[in-house]
């Protein structure tokens, strides 16, 4: 066997240079580039080799390890998972930054690999400077901490394991029903430590990810199901984006008459547009697709997960007869709301039962109900977009005009607070691959730096990161790193001076506002209820280099947009909406944990609310 002696670190970096993955016929290089903040704990070992590479992955400088990780999800996500950007940390605090973005992918099932450094595998320098020391183990050190949130868990404590945690690490991650972090934890003696690695373990590696086909009995059983059924609908998931099954789903619904609603991470697979597609479904969802919801008998859930945004708690579907067909290549998903199952791929299922739906000649009974809904919530949408306040900017009014001024293939990233909603609910796709939303996990933080990811992905288009106040706060620390890459990114701050979207949760609930607006402590009360706190995004953003403007009016927003899509930098827009005019929910229902017992008469009369939708639900 012929073998050539390397640390492990510099193996590592070689193995990582020669994984391809191969979708449909079409081969892609996996691992594009590594974002680092370099520490102890990894510059010297791992960080060698990255110094001396000379091929083209790119080293990337983050400037806060969660948030280059979140720019990692935001790539990967964006190039359909088949291709990622790596992320690697020093130990303790820069490694436990990134837990939460290990979650994020997880959940959102988007593949990142991860290479937190570790304390020293040999224990001589114990404890070394930042370890985290457990009494009850020494082996537990603080990367024990990315076990939960991530779909591989390995520590490579000597140089030789390198190779079982790899190629593990890669099942993982190329595999489209169970993708999701991957944290492979390098002990800092480790990664300097040599072995003779067998060459063939370095070579070029194609990673083939297949379409799983499904069964005969799968596709008869599904067929009877569908036949059964006169109202059904379907959901439109991240599953049909990653199987490129748009025109195959949307022909589905012309060809038996079924409308269709769309989740946060299926929207835009099929053009807001298309005559059965009713928009955003669920918590989040408008006026059509919930309406429709209602009434069906049957669900075919193609390619999600079917959180409780899209079923309302397992509320919406109120037809007693209902029954959930579910189109997943992951078995825990499609086995959720009781669902008769297809474990196997979105496109090439649709297809199977395509063919043999029309041989049989089956139709829904639909008649005009699909575009009198859809027309209804078009208008609503078009009222909501035009409506002008006294006393300032909405945010859906403000939503409105940046639909009028974008380009249709710009790309828009959100994830957190009241914008996802108003996102679901309003935007307008076109084009696929054009609306970004992790809502899974709906990390705050997420979205500046998810843009930049995104804009590394599709560096031809214009990247907007639609974020609030609150979320811009918690983490946006990859705008640094835009403007020092030279990859523009757009960020749309809308600020309501506080976090509105859980404030509103608050009031619905019948809790009076607390601690969710950004205010000075009023001396009196004791409570943040005094001034508005005085801050202005555009100004920070210009500190950092960016190009910021402040619109407080629907002329001046205008004007930003404009002028932003002809800079070359990155830019701000501080757009100063009006509190709570983001907008609410439309014949759904959310389960929320409302206490039994206060001294406030709102609360309970929100409990009693609570109790008497909680016989609707369906248990499991």
């Amino acid at each position: 066997m012929k073998t050539i002696r390397l640390t492990m670190g510099q193996a590592l970096l070689k193995f990582l240079d020669n994984q391809y993955v191969e979708f449909d016929g079409v081969e892609n290089k996996f691992v594009k580039g590594i974002f680092s903040i370099f520490g102890h704990g990894v510059v010297i070992g791992f960080g060698e080799a990255l110094e001396e590479y000379q091929g083209d992955m790119v080293v990337y400088q983050g400037k806060n390890e969660q948030g280059m990780a979140h720019a990692a999800i935001g790539y990967a996500k964006q190039k359909n998972r088949r291709e990622i950007i790596a992320c690697t940390s020093s130990i303790g605090p820069g490694a436990l930054n990134m837990v939460t973005a290990a979650g994020t992918a997880s959940v959102n099932r988007i593949p990142l690999l991860l290479f937190p450094g570790d304390t020293f595998a040999c224990r001589q320098p114990d404890p070394v400077l930042q370890q985290l020391e457990n009494p009850t183990s020494i082996s537990i050190t603080a990367n024990d901490a990315f076990k939960a949130v991530s779909k591989y868990w390995d520590r490579v404590v000597r140089p030789e394991q390198l190779m079982t945690a790899m190629i593990n690490a890669m099942r993982v991650l190329t595999d489209p029903a169970d993708t999701g972090a991957v944290t492979i934890c390098l002990p800092q003696d480790v990664e300097g430590e040599a072995y003779d690695y067998p060459v063939e373990f370095l070579e070029r590696r194609v990673h083939h990810i297949t379409r799983r086909m499904p069964s005969k009995g799968e596709i008869e059983r599904a067929v009877r199901t569908i036949c059964s059924k006169k109202k059904p609908m379907m959901i439109c998931g991240g599953g049909v984006v990653y199987s490129e099954a748009g025109n195959e789903f949307a022909e589905f619904a012309e060809t038996f008459n079924i409308p269709f609603g769309e989740t946060q991470a299926g929207k835009g697979a099929v053009p807001w547009n298309h005559p059965f597609n009713l928009g955003g479904i669920g918590v989040t969802g408008g006026l059509a697709a919930n309406k429709i919801a209602a009434g069906a008998d049957l669900v075919i859930a193609v390619g999600t997960r079917l959180s409780d945004f899209t079923t309302a708690s397992k509320w919406l579907f109120q037809n007693p007869e209902v029954e959930f067909l579910a189109i997943n290549v992951n078995s825990f998903d499609a086995y959720k709301m009781n669902a008769k199952t297809i474990v196997a791929d979105g496109k090439e299922t649709l297809l199977s039962l395509s063919q043999a739906l029309q041989e049989i000649e089956y139709q829904s009974i639909y008649t005009t109900e699909i575009a009198v809904v859809k027309e209804e919530w078009d208008r609503e949408v078009d009222r909501l977009f035009a409506a002008e306040l006294e006393n300032g900017l909405s945010q859906a009014r403000a939503l409105g005009e940046i639909t009028k001024v974008i380009e249709e293939d710009a790309i828009v990233v959100g994830s957190s607070g009241s914008l996802p909603g108003d996102l679901q609910r309003l935007w307008r796709p076109v084009k696929p691959k054009t609306y970004h939303m992790e809502y899974g996990f709906s990390c705050m933080g997420y979205e500046v730096c998810g843009a930049l990811g995104v804009k590394m992905a599709m560096p031809d288009k214009e990247v907007y990161a639609l974020v609030g106040d609150g979320s811009y706060l918690m983490l946006h620390s990859e705008l640094v790193t835009s403007i020092q890459e030279g990859f523009k990114i757009n960020v749309l701050l809308f600020d309501n001076r506080g976090f509105g979207c859980i404030e509103n949760l608050q009031n619905e609930q019948g809790i009076p506002t607390f601690a969710t607006q950004f205010k000075f402590r009023d001396k009196n009360t004791g409570r943040l209820t005094g001034e508005d706190l005085p801050i202005s995004y555009a100004e920070c953003a210009k500190g950092y280099g960016a190009k910021a403007y402040t619109a407080r009016t629907v002329e001046e927003l205008k004007v930003a947009l404009e002028s932003a899509k002809k800079d070359r930098v990155s830019t701000l827009i501080d757009i100063k909406v009006l509190p709570k005019t983001m907008t609410g929910g439309y014949e759904a229902w959310w389960r929320v944990g409302v206490p039994e017992v206060s001294d406030n008469p709102a609360v309970l009369e929100a409990h009693a609310r609570l109790v008497k939708e909680l016989p609707k639900t369906k248990k499991f």
